[in-house]
């Protein structure tokens, strides 16, 4: 089980370990590396005995939830293996595989997982010495690091002393109550136009709350109700939550979407779960989210401007047809999440898996998260299946770090960055900094920011012949 060497260092003590060898799961392409290690077994090539093979049809069919559970069962360290670029039994699993692995691999960089622990190869058939070879590397690699349940085992001084830095001030300050006002009348003239033109069903906003200062998700259906519309810096939740759901209700939405709501909308625009022709969006000029009188993280480095596909454009000063650039621009700083997550780079690995460690040990599995994630729409969640059971239902160390894992990975490439699921995690867990982390190894490796174009296949099902491949052998 993931569990987690001193303070400080990145390579844990092998004491009391004088006889312990690693175990290593290794999941190999039937067609290819199988054979080759079948190859290297009938030819007595010579190598440790440390590694247990499991047969795949296919890299391609390797779901990185299958690496989880290999650690989560008490692997010291994985091998992923498989045909070479060309050769796939499939024409191209591999290379689909290939970009998983890829942006696995830099998330669990990310959580502190030693990269001695986790390795990848294209074998063929005919390359049983690279096989043997291969086995020897692997081992001497996870012996090095020694065995996972020791790994970022730090005193409790040392983990209370991990923390993240503060946030800045903010580059701007909340926009005056005169100008929201005046941002949701034109909101709520072009929600009754909308209504009453029956260019829309139902118009999907915010309305204030039955607290103080609360905004809620409202859903108005007739031209006369468009005046409970409300907009202000309290207006957290993304909207695009309830598109899905919407669209089986009515058949024809409109919703009013921030720049990172509209961002999400996309999303499910491209994965098929919205049709174009019957959703309106409402891009609603943004001056940022506050909640308890501090600047979004998200909303730092954002404009304010409204997504590009959106149909209408609503500002204090009227309304738009199209995507209209503000009249004033808003006050932009660097993103507080990159120094975080630069922050938690620049720490030793046993650190960096004792910090999140530390984080997900926390969570409670409400699944708060998931429910508020406009691209958590899956009829059966991973989390709740147990036929096979790949997410243990135990609010233990064992389940949150699968469950937290699995769904990070699933949303890679996907996310919007709304925030959302750390806004509402009743544990603080720091949700959003892995998401930016994955967002950014996406864009730096395969040029793309999710949520900009409808007509772009997201990076995980799709792939081009000069992915990088560093790290594959």
């Amino acid at each position: 089980m993931f569990q987690t060497a001193q303070a400080g260092s990145s390579t844990p003590p092998t004491l009391g370990h004088k006889d312990w060898e690693p175990r290593i799961v290794a999941l190999i392409c039937n067609w290819c590396t199988y054979a080759g290690a079948d190859m290297a077994g009938t030819t007595r090539r010579a190598y440790p005995a440390s590694v247990r093979a499991i047969r795949v049809p296919c890299t391609g069919r390797i779901d990185p939830l299958l690496i989880v559970k290999a650690f989560e069962q008490g692997a010291d360290g994985v091998l992923i293996s498989g045909c070479h670029p060309g050769d796939c039994h499939y024409v191209q699993g591999n290379l689909v595989a290939r970009r998983r692995f890829t942006a696995f691999r830099a998330l669990m960089e990310f959580l502190g997982l030693d990269a001695k622990r986790l390795h990848f190869a294209w074998v063929s058939a005919s390359e049983s010495m690279k096989w043997a070879t291969l086995v020897q590397d692997v081992t001497t690699a996870v012996r090095q690091v020694g065995p996972l349940e020791d790994w970022g085992k730090l005193s409790d001084a040392r983990r209370a002393a991990l923390s993240l830095p503060p946030m800045p001030a903010a580059p701007r300050e909340v926009p005056s109550a005169e100008a929201q006002e005046a941002t949701a009348r034109q909101l709520q003239s072009l929600a009754a136009k909308l209504l009453g033109d029956g260019q829309a069903s139902v118009v999907i906003g915010y309305t204030a709350g039955p607290l103080p200062d609360q905004m809620v998700p409202a859903f108005i259906t007739r031209p006369e109700d468009a005046t409970k519309l409300g907009w202000n810096e309290r207006c957290y939740n993304d909207l695009a939550t309830f598109l899905p759901e919407a669209k089986r209700k009515w058949p024809k939405v409109a919703v009013a979407l921030k720049r990172c709501d509209g961002r999400a909308a996309i999303g499910l625009l491209q994965e098929h779960q919205l049709e174009r022709d019957k959703l309106v969006q409402i891009g609603v000029s943004c001056h940022g989210v506050w909640q308890n009188g501090q600047l979004a993280a998200k909303c730092y480095a954002c404009d304010g401007e409204v997504g590009s596909a959106s149909d209408f454009t609503v500002a204090a000063d009227g309304v738009h047809e199209g995507a209209v650039a503000a009249a004033t621009k808003r006050t932009v700083a660097a993103d507080p999440r990159d120094a975080r997550i630069a922050h938690l780079e620049a720490l030793p690995a046993a650190d960096r898996w004792a910090f999140w460690q530390g984080q997900f040990d926390r969570c409670i599995r409400c699944y708060a998260c998931r429910a508020v994630c406009p691209l958590c729409y899956c009829g059966v969640c991973v989390a709740d299946k147990n036929q096979p059971q790949w997410v243990p239902n135990t609010i233990d160390a064992k389940g949150n770090l699968t469950w937290n894992i699995t769904r990070a990975f699933h949303l890679v490439g996907r996310c919007s960055s709304c925030d959302e699921c750390a806004r509402v995690c009743p544990v603080d867990i720091n949700l959003e900094l892995i998401n930016h982390r994955m967002a950014r190894e996406v864009e730096t490796r395969f040029g793309y920011r999710s949520g900009e174009d409808p007509s772009a296949s997201p990076p995980l099902a799709t792939f081009r012949p000069d992915d990088p491949q560093e790290f594959i052998r």
